[in-house]
């Protein structure tokens, strides 16, 4: 019988040939990448935000829920604390009740997003964008001048 020497030598002999054998490949956990837009919930938000200005996360939730979107105070909270992380809304004090201000404004937003989804969606192309917005629709004599005075503006 082998002393207890023997076995470890053994044991430590057999694990040895085994993980000469294996392959191990180490993996780091998969994380999502921060987001960098914005997602539909949070677009709710920075609208309430957009409209109210300075605000707490409890102005925010009455807003929503006047609109119609009734969330819990953590549900907004969270989602205000989300916003400031992408960077989207900042904190005006130091405070309880924490006061939030919009730092994106709705043209910056807005103009990213419609960017994004002509990229994606139109490979590029404001033409077909344009072209699938009208399409089927005729435009009011309101609409087409609005839309002659922006084609004369980005003429200019």
């Amino acid at each position: 019988m082998p002393t207890s020497g023997g076995l470890d030598s053994l044991t430590h002999g057999f694990w040895n040939g085994f993980l000469e054998r294996v392959s191990f490949e180490v993996q780091a956990p998969m994380v999502r990448p921060k987001a960098k837009e914005i997602t539909e919930r949070e677009l709710e938000v920075m609208h309430a935000f957009w409209q109210l200005g300075d605000s707490t996360v409890a102005d925010v939730r009455d807003c929503l829920a006047e609109s119609g979107r009734d969330l819990a105070y953590t549900t907004v909270a969270t989602l205000v604390r989300i916003l400031m992380e992408k960077g989207f809304v900042d904190q005006t004090d130091a405070e309880r009740p924490f006061r939030y201000r919009p730092k994106r404004t709705f043209e910056d937003v807005s103009s990213n997003m419609v960017g994004e989804l002509i990229n994606s969606v139109f490979s590029g192309s404001r033409e077909q964008l344009l072209l699938r917005v009208l399409d089927g629709r005729k435009l009011t004599p309101e609409e087409q001048a609005v839309l002659e005075d922006i084609l004369r503006e980005n003429q200019a």
